[in-house]
């Protein structure tokens, strides 16, 4: 079992470059909050406790996870000042330090940074790489020895020596610190051009005995931080690159995986094969075996296996074993299709359940029905079920079988084994085994075509 340890995500930067009212840490990524991802991450490398530094009122707090504990920061500046805020709500030991705008950090990478720091012995430990452009980053100085001398920042470059501007290795801002000696040395620091720098306390730790250790990595997606929307799209496209990587390994198959959107948080089986231009979305989850798209929408839908989906749009629904949707279907929240039924073409269900082995092939709208197992609803059939004040509803028992334009005026029963005729308005219910009709008998008038060519003359 991993020892207890606390995660501080800083959180209080206003963001105000993305041009929002929204908080930046608060802006989605793949369908998730960026500060969640860090969240996430945090409490898969098992962190006991999770603090995010916030401002006051800047409403981040509201949109945090269930869980997630809160430090307010009153005043000061720079990254220092935000880990001092969080000083009362540190257990002694060990506490990693991540920031909440670097939403592609992973509970590897934290696991790994904090093994180390435990195995070197160290009061702090940062994590380094040198595969990333250095611009702008702390650059790592090391004496004779190899060891951490000091961290030379050059968010501004003026007066800082060329030899160590060359330098390639760079802190990444993703650290372990032991508490309290860590935030004692840290209440040292003075401001430096009206921040309190974080790295500032590591020649006081070393002063006084500390070990400062770094752990390089090569993944340098950590280092890409957001702090306008360009930042949010490149952050957008990596981490729904690793979301398809990680599905693609369990077995799914992406045909073309530079037109699919798939959400965070949801779950497809094994031998399923989304096509071109799905998008997958919210809390949605997808069965074995299914081919979906090309170019249909899901959203918070559950779908089962072996189900058939093509261009057509799913919000909310419950789609059981081997239905086949579409092209062109939309199905609306409350709607359930059960098991070998097959929604066809031009179909729009809402509200709806959908037997088992039922088919609405082509051009229908149902709404707030329900229809039988083994029912057969013919083109065009329509369920009439809003009267101007109120939603009716339509009960179609088992193996109905409606002819073309149908209308059914709810609220009305069709019993099992019946039909109605093509064209017909049933307003009534037609008994099991009857057959509905309700429609004006045909009228030819004979010669009217000689008339209408006498009228135009």
């Amino acid at each position: 079992m991993t020892d207890p340890f606390t995660v501080l995500i800083m959180a209080a930067g206003q963001g105000t470059r993305m041009r929002s009212d929204v908080p930046k840490v608060l802006h989605r990524i793949c369908g998730k909050p960026m500060v969640e991802w860090v969240v996430d991450a945090a409490r898969d490398a098992g962190a006991t406790r999770v603090v995010c530094v916030v401002r006051p009122g800047g409403g981040v707090v509201e949109g945090l996870p269930e869980g997630v504990e809160v430090a307010e920061q009153h005043e000061g500046e720079g990254t220092g000042a935000a880990v001092l805020a969080a000083r009362e709500a540190v257990e002694p030991g060990p506490f990693v330090v991540l920031s909440g705008d670097h939403p592609l950090v992973t509970a590897e990478q934290i696991g790994d940074l904090l093994r180390h720091h435990r195995d070197a012995d160290a009061v702090a430990t940062l994590l380094t790489t040198e595969r990333h452009d250095p611009t702008g980053y702390g650059r790592i100085v090391r004496n004779g020895d190899g060891e951490v001398e000091r961290i030379v920042e050059t968010k501004y470059t003026e007066g800082v020596p060329a030899d160590e501007l060359a330098i390639r290795e760079i802190n990444l801002g993703t650290y372990v610190f032991e508490a309290p000696s860590f935030f004692e040395g840290l209440a040292q620091v003075e401001n430096e051009d009206g921040e309190r720098f974080l790295t500032g306390a590591f020649p006081v730790l070393k002063a006084e005995g500390g070990r400062i250790v770094t752990f390089k990595t090569d993944d340098v997606n950590i280092a890409h931080g957001v702090n306008d929307r360009a930042g949010l799209m490149v952050a957008e496209e990596l981490a729904q690159r690793r979301i398809l990587e990680e599905h693609a390994r369990a077995g799914v198959t992406f045909l073309n995986p530079g037109t699919t959107r798939v959400e965070a948080g949801v779950q497809i089986g094994v031998d399923t094969v989304v096509g071109p231009g799905v998008s997958l979305l919210g809390e949605t989850s997808v069965g074995g075996r299914c081919a979906i798209g090309p170019h249909t929408t899901v959203r918070d839908s559950r779908i089962g296996d072996g189900v058939s989906a093509v261009h057509s749009f799913l919000l909310e629904v419950e789609v059981h074993d081997g239905v086949l949707i579409g092209p062109f279907a939309y199905l609306r929240p409350g709607t359930v299709v059960r098991g070998s039924a097959k929604v066809g073409t031009f179909v729009e269900i809402k509200n709806s359940d959908v037997g088992e082995g039922a088919k609405v092939p082509h051009l229908s709208y149902i709404g707030d029905a329900d229809v039988g197992e083994g029912s057969n609803v013919g083109a065009s059939t329509i369920t009439a079920n809003y009267d101007g004040k109120r939603k009716h509803r339509t009960k179609l028992g088992k193996s109905v079988k409606t002819g073309i334009h149908t209308s059914l005026v709810a609220p009305v029963d069709v019993g099992d084994g019946a039909y109605t005729g093509a064209g017909s308005t049933i307003t009534d219910d037609v008994p099991e085994g009857a057959l509905g009709i309700a429609r004006a008998k045909q009228k030819n008038v004979e010669g009217y075509s000689d008339r209408v060519e006498e009228d135009s003359q």
